[in-house]
């Protein structure tokens, strides 16, 4: 295969996984607390070699694959009137313990569990300010959760929420939907966060415009092939003409 025929099978792959990224925005627009994905592509100069360059040609141009980046935008919060779901209003992450360690979210549906503790919609327990999970009596039922994160009920104070900041947001690697693994990014605690209780805050996905982009990227991804089909025909055609002159 010739140098177009590689710039454009780069070309495919990159196309395809820019869909794919798009696909699976769709398809969280509406769960909490996502952010919407978007691949980075660069180029990559590679010297052109043999006699087959023009003069003065400097080399060749490969798509590259650089990065996913993180649209980290606030989504939109809404009222939903349970009193243990809550939203952050700017930058912040609650925090909630899993098997795996400590992860982060943006997601604040939250509820009672059976044991009593405040879990997330995947059953990990949220974690309060000293790091220990939060857990409500059963004479609890009057439950208040203010600005800062404190968490009262009519039986006095229970806990406050762990709220935390990243320097570096966009190095916060992804597991699942809804939360976020640090690695070797240290959290920061926030003293005064923003919370609204009784609200929930969406996907910063605009699906309108995500299809937009998918449509696009289909239509863009069909170009190629077909321009790779054309080129494929393009060598056959010349096989055989050299084919024939030689017999």
């Amino acid at each position: 295969m010739d140098s177009p025929g590689y710039i454009l099978l780069a070309r495919l792959a990159l196309q395809e996984r820019s869909t794919q990224v798009l696909a699976h925005n769709i398809a969280n627009a509406d769960t909490p607390g996502f952010r919407a994905m978007r691949p980075v592509f660069g180029q990559m100069m590679v010297a052109a070699q043999g006699a087959g360059g023009l003069k003065g040609d400097k080399g060749m141009a490969f798509p590259q694959d650089r990065a996913t980046w993180r649209d980290m935008d606030q989504g939109s919060v809404q009222n939903t009137g349970n009193p243990l779901d809550v939203a952050l209003n700017g930058e912040g992450f609650f925090v909630v313990e899993t098997p795996r360690g400590e992860r982060y979210t943006r997601a604040g549906r939250f509820s009672i569990g059976a044991n009593g503790r405040l879990v997330d919609q995947e059953g990990n327990a949220v974690l309060d300010s000293r790091g220990r999970p939060i857990a409500f009596s059963a004479q609890d039922t009057q439950i208040d959760i203010t600005g800062d994160g404190s968490i009262r009920t009519e039986n006095g104070d229970i806990a406050k929420l762990r709220v935390v900041r990243f320097e570096k947001p966009q190095n916060l690697i992804a597991e699942g939907n809804r939360l976020m693994d640090a690695k070797n990014e240290a959290p920061l605690p926030m003293d005064r966060p923003a919370i609204t209780q009784g609200a929930l805050e969406g996907s910063n996905v605009h699906p309108i415009l995500e299809m937009t982009r998918l449509t696009a990227e289909m239509r863009e991804f069909q170009y190629a092939s077909q321009f790779t089909e054309r080129e494929g025909e393009r060598i056959n055609n010349s096989v055989e003409r050299i084919l024939r002159r030689r017999s």
